[in-house]
């Protein structure tokens, strides 16, 4: 998964209060590098919905007339946040155990839904720039669905991390993977691993270049 051609991640909000899904759009689309997508009130709908508008993450409510959110959550092979007043450890567990990513107690703040719809953003980046995990890397993802941020000084812990990052850095031009592990001195997939999380907690960005083959490549440039 990742993002659509307009740059943005896509959020589907399901709320059967009208005034509530709109204020949540409102503070999705203050979000940069999200777009809510229109609120929809009846849960009846969103299975058809999420299979038409194909959206990244949608922000589910527990309690929707005609079915629970539980039960539509079980049926949607989508990225979902369940958001609810219903602070029951039943309610919470049987969200978390039917496939929820996050748990968020409304009311919420901006800066609440900010940091989870951040901290998701991140998850998808580590999975989609890392072609294989260690126990390191699996609990980089569980903290980053929390909202947890990494913050520089974790960067700075690992002397090879900090190497890769200076090296990126410190060029002139995007580099690949190949030249990374060259300049630091490391294997391949050392420096594949590394990238990954500087990009997830975005010290680095990744972009797509093309080599004389034709061949599109992910190079890494400093933010």
């Amino acid at each position: 998964m990742s993002e659509n051609s307009s740059g943005h991640y896509r959020v589907l909000i399901v709320d059967d209060d009208f005034r509530v899904g709109e204020l949540h759009a409102e503070m999705v689309n203050a979000i940069p590098g999200f777009q809510a997508l229109e609120p929809v009130q009846d849960p009846r709908v969103v299975p058809k919905l999420v299979q038409s508008l194909k959206p990244d993450l949608v922000l589910l409510d527990l309690y929707l007339p005609h079915v629970s959110g539980i039960e539509l959550l079980r049926e949607l092979d989508v990225d979902a946040i369940m958001i609810s007043a219903a602070i029951e450890p039943k309610n919470i567990d049987k969200a978390l155990r039917s496939g929820a990513l996050a748990f968020i107690i409304k009311p919420f703040d901006a800066k609440t839904l900010a940091s989870k719809l951040k901290g998701w953003a991140r998850y998808r980046r580590q999975l989609a720039g890392t072609a294989e995990f260690n126990q390191q890397g699996v609990d980089r993802l569980y903290r980053s669905l929390q909202g947890g941020e990494e913050s520089s000084a974790s960067v700075a812990a690992a002397p090879t991390e900090h190497a890769v990052l200076s090296c990126v850095k410190e060029a002139a031009e995007p580099m690949s993977v190949a030249e990374v592990a060259e300049a630091v001195g490391v294997a391949r997939a050392t420096a594949q691993r590394y990238l990954a999380a500087l990009v997830a907690n975005e010290s680095l960005e990744l972009q797509l270049g093309y080599g004389t083959r034709g061949r599109p490549e992910h190079r890494y440039v400093a933010r």
